[in-house]
């Protein structure tokens, strides 16, 4: 009882929370910040970005000095060198060093500052790149957006067309059954139904494949549905020019300035590998100390007479030779008074000269020269892609302006087509044949119209990104 009182509790839950999703419902402003927030491509570039970041800090640090300590401790075993004295001993010996180094680079070629430098500037590549994955999706969110404000409203139509023929279908369906007027409308109007079924399972699954695309750049898995927007459109032609648009492009996107920044970043490259050719010139100073347990002190404890072995004679008789001797003790030095005690110094200046290096240097120079010709080379490509990019999107939109005018004198001669011919049908004037085509006529303008309205809609909003605007 207990299992199935849980079962029950999560169904309920799991039912709640897919009445609430199911609630939702995202404005284009709404379905832009969720895409900023979760989306998996704009992640990757700010990671990216993050990256370039820290590589040019890396790049600015390293014209401070190098300061190391070392300090080790050990035991040797055998014969071995004492580092007190320096002479070979045969027993067990605890031995220590510690030290600390500091180096700094006076010049070389200015290699560091050109890395420095280089580094910012594709630091900035980097955020330009950032910035332009940020626009991309907005402009992609965008697009999808419209894309399912465009397929929900053709499910819409094809709901309102099988409704429509539904109700014409039940009229002649009594007629049919009674046994007046002509059974062959009736049968032509079973068909014009099973089109109409199959156009609204086909505007339906479009329907639910933009929503999907949409979801996709919003990293969401809950449902949701979106507010309309208005879709009037200016009658009036667009107001700027390819070329005006092209060059705003030039000077707002962030492509743009990535294949600029990457250009300055390449010369930057070139002056630091030639640097390879100069001398480097640094200053070092370092501080050592060390320890050895071998290390005694020998302390003064006082003189005894000892007999030397030799003799003196005096008068004919032999004496014994004494002398007289100090005596000592062994004492152990402490670790403190050794490390102190032992401490000693240096500075100086160190200067490389690069006589012959397998020609690194030339090698090094030649290989970021292509380097720069490569950004040079992309940064004409997406200039040239840029701009048959943008002059297609202007044709496009041109055209979808006329075929909307066009589309739109149309649709009114349709309305008012199947408006006489809905009347004369009913009536039994006409046949179903005249109705079918007045009727297919009309929603046929209808989806056009619809569908070149988003199409032109979308255009705008592709020139608007291009000019900077969004």
């Amino acid at each position: 009882m207990r299992h199935r009182i849980i079962i029950i509790l999560f169904f309920l839950q799991a039912l709640t929370i897919f009445s609430q999703n199911k609630g939702i419902t995202y404005n284009l402003q709404e379905c832009i910040n969720i895409a900023l927030k979760n989306n998996l491509d704009l992640k990757s570039a700010q990671l990216r970005a993050k990256t370039s970041s820290i590589n040019f800090k890396q790049s600015k640090n390293a014209l401070l000095p190098t300061l190391n300590g070392n300090y080790n401790i050990g035991k040797t075993n055998g014969r071995s060198i004492d580092p007190f004295t320096n002479s070979y001993i045969n027993k067990e010996l605890t031995s220590s060093r510690a030290g600390l180094s500091l180096r700094t680079v006076v010049f070389n070629g200015f290699q560091l500052i050109n890395r420095w430098k280089q580094q910012k500037l594709n630091l900035k590549a980097s955020e330009m790149e950032k910035e332009d994955a940020k626009y991309n999706l907005i402009l992609n969110v965008t697009l999808a957006y419209l894309q399912v404000l465009n397929t929900k409203d053709l499910y819409v139509l094809a709901q309102n067309r099988l409704e429509t023929t539904n109700e014409q279908l039940k009229r002649l369906k009594s007629m049919f059954e009674e046994e007046t007027g002509n059974p062959s409308d009736y049968r032509d109007l079973q068909g014009l139904k099973a089109n109409d079924e199959v156009n609204l399972v086909n505007s339906k699954n479009n329907f639910e494949d933009a929503k999907l695309n949409l979801m996709l750049l919003l990293n969401s898995d809950a449902d949701f549905d979106l507010t309309t927007i208005d879709m009037s459109i200016d009658l009036t032609a667009y107001s700027e020019s390819f070329e005006d648009i092209y060059i705003q492009a030039l000077q707002n996107m962030a492509i743009v300035k990535v294949g600029e920044y990457r250009i300055k970043a390449a010369e930057k490259g070139v002056s630091a590998a030639k640097s390879l050719y100069v001398p480097e010139i640094s200053l070092f100073a370092n501080l050592n100390t060390n320890y050895s347990s071998a290390a005694r002190i020998f302390n003064d404890v006082g003189t005894n007479i000892v007999e030397t072995g030799d003799f003196v004679t005096v008068g004919g008789q032999d004496y014994q030779v004494q002398s007289e001797q100090t005596n000592f003790s062994s004492e152990n030095i402490s670790y403190k008074d050794q490390f102190e005690n032992n401490l000693n110094s240096s500075v100086g200046i160190s200067v490389s000269l690069p006589i012959f290096n397998g020609f690194n240097a030339k090698n090094n120079v030649a290989l970021e020269k292509i380097k720069k010709e490569e950004a040079t080379i992309e940064l004409e490509r997406i200039k040239l892609q840029l701009r048959t990019v943008i002059e297609q999107t202007y044709k496009d939109m041109e055209a979808a302006y006329k075929r909307y005018e066009l589309l739109q004198k149309q649709t009114e001669a349709y309305q008012e087509s199947m408006r006489i011919n809905d009347v004369r049908f009913t009536n039994g004037v006409n046949n179903s044949v005249d109705y079918t085509s007045s009727k297919n006529n009309l929603e046929n303008a209808l989806v056009n119209l619809n569908s070149v309205k988003y199409e032109y809609l979308l255009r705008v909003k592709l020139l608007e990104y291009y000019t900077g605007k969004i």
